[in-house]
């Protein structure tokens, strides 16, 4: 049963008697995770930790390219969480804040950067509408030349990605491999809703026509 929470403005008060156990801190949403760590729960801040660790480390990952570099950013995200959590409006999607610092993050290194990042794509998709889930990583049940295969067209695709602008490659992987859906990457970039689709579109066809040419 969730904890009963006092009203004091935009957070919720917890008091001593309703804090939780770390283990029962893993079924709450985001927001309340928020509040019981604003309240004095450090555990609940673990949890947020560990609810992203992996996410954000995938995302930049296949921003940047380069996996050392994306597990330090992942850890300047936190460290940027912990410091602003106070500023959060728990009327925002949590998610979307987070991914929005850590988009920040990754979209900087781009830019210091002397030379263009490897950014990992699994593999094509034949329509890229056919639905708004995240593209899988390769599926075990394959027989082994299918998935020689599709490691090879990886391979390939690595290189074609590399050679996407900075502001499409962002949200390319945003909407193809972390299954966002437009508005929260207009959100989470900063950018309008218009010019998300915009540069989505270009990033697909410039894709296609780099990639083209290495698959024939």
């Amino acid at each position: 049963m969730k904890p009963k929470l006092e009203s004091t403005g935009q957070y919720m008060t917890i008091t001593e008697s309703d804090r939780l156990g770390r283990h029962e801190l893993g079924g709450l949403e985001d927001a309340e995770l928020v509040s019981h760590y604003l309240s004095g729960q450090r555990f609940a801040f673990t949890e947020i930790a560990e609810r992203y660790q992996d996410r954000l480390l995938n995302f930049i990952y296949r921003t940047i390219g380069d996996r050392d570099r994306a597990e330090d950013l992942v850890q300047e995200t936190f460290v940027r969480v912990y410091r602003h959590l106070h500023r959060f409006d728990p009327t925002r999607k949590f998610s979307t804040w987070i991914y929005t610092i850590a988009s920040n993050l990754a979209k900087n290194e781009l830019r210091n950067r002397a030379r263009n990042p490897l950014v990992l794509f699994h593999t094509i998709r034949k329509s890229w509408e056919a639905d708004h889930r995240p593209l899988e990583f390769e599926d075990s049940a394959y027989r082994p030349d299918d998935l020689f295969r599709k490691r090879r067209v990886r391979e390939q695709v690595e290189a074609a990605v590399t050679e996407l602008p900075e502001h499409h490659r962002v949200v390319f992987v945003l909407r193809e491999l972390e299954g966002k859906t437009y508005e929260e990457i207009s959100e989470i970039t900063g950018v309008t809703l218009g010019t998300v689709k915009s540069r989505l579109n270009r990033a697909r066809n410039r894709f296609a026509r780099i990639i083209a040419p290495m698959l024939d």
